[in-house]
């Protein structure tokens, strides 16, 4: 990744700040932090402006916020020092249209499975803290987080703080895990263990800060094979989750399916 055109040294400066704080924060909040610490007072509010304008305007922070780059504390961001990519545009639109493949595999094989009625209630809000809700014909109700990869070898899920919540809180809540093929069908169908989930989702140690999302690798003994709701009614079936790799399959048979 080549480095574009640079600003002077203070606007420079104020850009590598942003890039270290966006990590763990919110640009109002690092505004705040900025404006009223006396650690960051040797910078202007104009400089701490134009460095973040500058990093929005070369795509170093992405439109929501998101660095796009480490640059590490003892890092100058200069011509001849190129930071390790954290983000860029093409792999977040990659992983979107990998997420809305997998919620879309899901919502089709729960309706051709039966089931009374199935909804894809994350399309309306992400306020529900679940992608699908579904019934069966016996009444009962099914909230399933959807996480869906391309990856044959390992599974890595990022669960919101929301999310989390939810699941402690609903014992209908299920997490759904998809490997999506090159077509964009469904390749394999797991579910991930609620009981590793809890053991594995961080915990608050103050009232002072709280975690918001956390990047979850899942290991081949926290998944099983297709939809299982809570009690242990399977809903879908599934294959393998053994070795090689988390879904039992190799890249090269993922390539040819």
């Amino acid at each position: 990744m080549s480095m574009p055109s640079l600003p002077g040294d203070g606007t420079r400066e104020a850009a590598r700040r942003w890039l270290i704080h966006l990590r763990i924060a919110d640009v109002p909040r690092v505004r705040t932090l900025f404006t009223h610490h006396p650690r960051y007072a040797d910078l202007t509010p104009v400089q701490y402006a134009e460095g973040l304008e500058w990093l929005r305007r070369t795509d170093l922070v992405s439109p929501s916020g998101r660095p796009a780059v480490n640059v590490g504390e003892g890092l100058s961001l200069s011509s001849t020092a190129v930071p390790h990519v954290l983000w860029n545009a093409e792999d977040e639109e990659r992983r979107r249209a990998t997420g809305t493949a997998g919620e879309s595999c899901l919502l089709a094989l729960l309706r051709q499975a039966g089931m009374a009625s199935v909804e894809h209630v994350s399309a309306v809000s992400d306020a529900f803290g679940f992608d699908i809700a579904a019934t069966t014909p016996l009444d009962e109700h099914l909230h399933l987080e959807v996480k869906a990869t391309t990856d044959p070898t390992r599974l890595v899920v990022h669960l919101s703080r929301h999310e989390s919540d939810v699941m402690g809180a609903d014992p209908r809540w299920v997490m759904g895990a998809v490997l999506v093929g090159r077509d964009g069908a469904a390749l394999n169908v797991a579910t991930v263990s609620r009981s590793w989930l809890l053991s594995a989702i961080p915990q608050d140690r103050s009232q002072r800060g709280t975690w918001e999302s956390v990047r979850l690798a899942v290991p081949p003994e926290a998944l099983k094979p297709g939809l299982i709701m809570e009690g242990g009614k399977s809903v879908l079936p599934g294959g393998s989750c053994a070795m090689p790799g988390v879904w039992g399959m190799t890249e090269r048979e993922v390539a040819s399916a």
